[in-house]
């Protein structure tokens, strides 16, 4: 399992828009992608699970990759972070 760290940059927050690119590249690879806000997890494969995190601008998320081709997707998922949060 890969663990990324990511703090939100954009002043918006994670909503429906970057959400939705996300589940896209989520959506990429086997590999299962959790994403964590404080106490709270959701399925980053899932809008509506991210979504309910309410991710503002500030605050860390953690992303979890496990899958046979988690080396390729951390990657991907931290030059999409980098991107567009």
């Amino acid at each position: 399992m890969i663990e990324i760290k990511y703090t939100i940059t954009d002043t918006d927050g994670m909503h429906a828009r970057p959400a939705g690119q996300l589940v896209k590249e989520v959506g990429k690879f086997e590999s299962s992608v959790t994403i964590t806000k404080g106490e709270k997890t959701g399925d980053a494969s899932r809008i509506f699970a991210i979504m309910s995190l309410g991710i503002k601008n500030g605050e860390e998320i953690t992303l979890q990759v496990e899958g046979k081709d988690e080396v390729e997707a951390a990657a991907a998922l931290e030059v999409f972070l980098a991107e567009n949060l």
